[in-house]
């Protein structure tokens, strides 16, 4: 089901026909049914588009503010498919037991160097420098 809103704008069967259009589309990516409550509106001189999806547990909203109000209604639901892919990639990593982007702890990747080297003089060369900078940035 999809409503739209006409603010301060003269209602227009063809900007009523192509967000439909538009947002339908959407539907493909998402698992269960959606509501969409769509905006049209000027703010001043510019003309504002306003989407809120909401599909079985998941809302998503954007805003965009262009001279086009066609113009605005594509760029909202490119941000609105972006929302949609960044959430189901989470959801199928949370499914798959991985960490999300922004809560994975930082692995430190082995210095290739440092293992090719042999185990010499140079070695423990390397590993003092390491330690000794390491001491130092702590002293700080």
């Amino acid at each position: 089901m999809i409503s739209t809103t006409f603010r301060h704008v003269p209602p227009s069967d063809a900007l009523k026909r192509y967000s439909e259009e538009k947002i339908t589309k959407l539907q493909k990516f998402l698992r269960q049914p959606m509501t969409a409550k769509v905006t049209l509106s000027l703010d001043r001189l510019k003309q504002v588009a306003e989407v809120r999806i909401s599909s079985g547990g998941e809302h998503l909203e954007a805003k965009e503010a262009t001279n086009d109000m066609y113009a605005s209604i594509d760029v909202v639901l490119g941000k609105l498919e972006r929302q949609i892919r960044a959430s189901k990639g989470a959801a199928k990593a949370k499914v798959r037991g991985g960490e999300s982007v922004r809560k994975a702890t930082s692995t430190r990747v082995p210095d290739l160097e440092a293992e090719a080297l042999p185990r010499a003089k140079t070695a423990a060369k390397v590993v003092k420098k390491t330690v000794s900078k390491r001491t130092a940035k702590a002293k700080r």
